[in-house]
């Protein structure tokens, strides 16, 4: 039996951190525990204390027929002609996937591709202790027990779909055969767009554990200036590490204030006055026109749009992702920058907009309709997503239609930076009025709902994460918004103002048509962009 316990949205809970040989204590009342061999004793302390989780507490655990999550279980489902599983995508939503599949009874083939030679591992600590060195990039794996009976191709990416024979390509040629498919290849760093300048030494990304390890190992060497380049929440987090490292560090962003694009700019204003009062070196709107290097390579100036240059040792392009995609060209499938379209049972669109019944899709890849936010398709990258989906996306591939499920759950994201936990669930951005409902932004400490057309769609909360489920419910029960709560700790005003979300670049796909009859017509995509 192995287990692995993650606690990222426990405030407030003693026992949430555990005495354990793995555990990544972080600021205020959060903790990690991975433990790959817990005793029965240990094991029943993770299981209550993911009971008291007063958000919720996610448990990986494959004893077979044990509670798993949310304190459930599962009856096994059978789909005929199932018999050869293909997973595309070796982490955290590849290996839950391959788990749920087992745990609901699924006996047949089951392969798991990966193009990173790693077991499956963590990603959220790789911006956060990783850098600090609290713990090494490399203690991260997730737990793969020996019980799932699969066959890892690690190291061995997927380069094509062939959907009429129902085959994924391998690099090196090779041709896996599936009778259902699920597509979890995630996203990648977003590289720096100027290929001399993206070659110089010291320009980093951090998204796979070997970027981590190799920035740390320059945060390590106590470099003079480090620039990060982009303060979303990956730029904004490894800013907040360099300040714990103390060393002096400059942020430069498009946007108006830091986060401005996942939180909106009133709320994205107090997050830049963390950074401040931590030392940072904001500079927001304005972008980094150049870099430039010295004799040997190495990163040694940024010149910034304003036309002012600064001298830096380590940048860091904290640019966003792109969405691992390209290997379904040709496919037929509705992939593009956007990430492959599914429905809300993670059933992937064809070209023609039609479901597919044997290719699933589930994670940072995934862009699904969610009936909260007026079915609009979406894509989330956030560790909890990935997580729920791809259970969801396991059980339908080997379940009958009326059994299947419907992924609608809420989205919950959090970030540890500057000494402050910033948690959220539903989605800030659909939102256009945001409101202080509880606490003060001056002490960091406070909860602020969003809503649109007069009902709540989400919450943000600074050191507060203990009512995120209590908002959670809210969301779900279409409240009214401005909502009209009698709660502890009330503002002085409950006044709604401009939430100031930042309009997300449009998604375009150009097709053409083809055909004149019914059995004839269909779409081709001709470009992605």
């Amino acid at each position: 039996m192995r287990l692995v316990v993650d606690l990222p949205r426990c405030q407030g809970y003693g026992q949430c951190a555990f005495a354990a040989p793995e555990v990544f204590r972080m600021r205020g009342d959060e903790g990690l525990l991975y433990e790959p061999n817990p005793g029965d004793g240990q094991r029943e302390k993770v299981l209550r204390a993911a009971a008291a989780c007063p958000v919720r507490a996610i448990v990986l655990d494959h004893r077979a027929g044990e509670a798993t999550a949310a304190g459930t279980t599962r009856a096994p489902h059978a789909s005929a002609g199932v018999e050869r599983i293909v997973i595309v995508g070796a982490s955290l939503a590849g290996l839950r996937a391959a788990h749920a599949l087992r745990r609901e009874g699924f006996a047949g083939s089951l392969t798991v591709i990966g193009d990173e030679p790693h077991e499956p591992y963590d990603r959220i600590p790789l911006s956060k202790q990783a850098l600090t060195g609290w713990t090494s990039a490399q203690r991260t794996a997730l737990p793969r027990s020996g019980g799932l009976d699969a066959d890892w191709r690690l190291g061995q990416p997927a380069i094509g779909l062939d959907r009429r024979h129902k085959r994924v390509v391998l690099a090196d040629g090779e041709q896996v055969a599936f009778d259902r498919l699920m597509i979890a290849t995630g996203v990648r760093a977003r590289p720096w767009p100027k290929a001399d300048e993206a070659a110089l030494d010291g320009l980093c990304t951090v998204r796979s554990r070997d970027d981590a390890t190799a920035l740390q190992q320059r945060l390590a060497a106590h470099p003079g200036h480090v620039l990060v380049i982009g303060a979303g929440f990956i730029g904004s987090e490894v800013a907040s590490e360099c300040c714990e490292l103390g060393l002096p560090v400059t942020v430069v962003d498009r946007g108006p204030v830091p986060l401005a694009g996942a939180l909106g700019a009133a709320v994205g204003r107090i997050a830049a006055q963390m950074q401040r009062e931590a030392g940072v070196d904001l500079r927001c709107g304005m972008s980094v026109a150049a870099l430039e290097g010295d004799a040997d390579g190495r990163v040694r100036r940024a010149r910034l749009s304003d036309g002012s240059m600064l001298d830096v040792d380590v940048a860091v392009a904290a640019l966003g992702a792109k969405r691992n995609v390209e290997w379904l060209d040709g496919s037929g499938l509705a992939a593009g920058r956007w990430g492959v379209t599914c429905d809300a049972g993670c059933r992937a669109f064809d070209v023609n907009g039609v479901v597919t019944d044997d290719i699933f899709v589930a994670g940072d890849v995934a862009r699904f309709p969610h009936p909260v936010y007026d079915y609009q398709l979406m894509a989330l990258e956030h560790w909890g997503n990935a997580f729920d989906q791809a259970e969801v996306a396991a059980h339908n591939m080997i379940s009958a239609g009326p059994d299947r499920w419907a992924h609608i759950v809420l989205p919950v994201f959090w970030s540890t930076q500057f000494g402050t936990e910033i948690k959220s669930i539903g989605v800030p951005t659909f939102a256009d009025e945001v409101v202080l409902t509880q606490g003060s932004t001056a002490d960091r400490r406070f909860v602020a709902a969003y809503g649109r057309q007069g009902r709540i769609t989400a919450a943000v909360t600074f050191d507060q994460g203990m009512w995120l489920e209590f908002y959670g419910r809210l969301i779900e029960q279409a409240a009214p918004f401005p909502p009209r709560l009698r709660t502890v700790d009330p503002p002085s005003t409950r006044r709604p103002v401009p939430a100031e979300i930042r309009e997300a670049p449009p998604v375009h796909a150009t097709v053409t048509l083809t055909g004149h009859q019914p059995s004839e017509r269909h779409a081709v995509l001709v470009d992605r962009a």
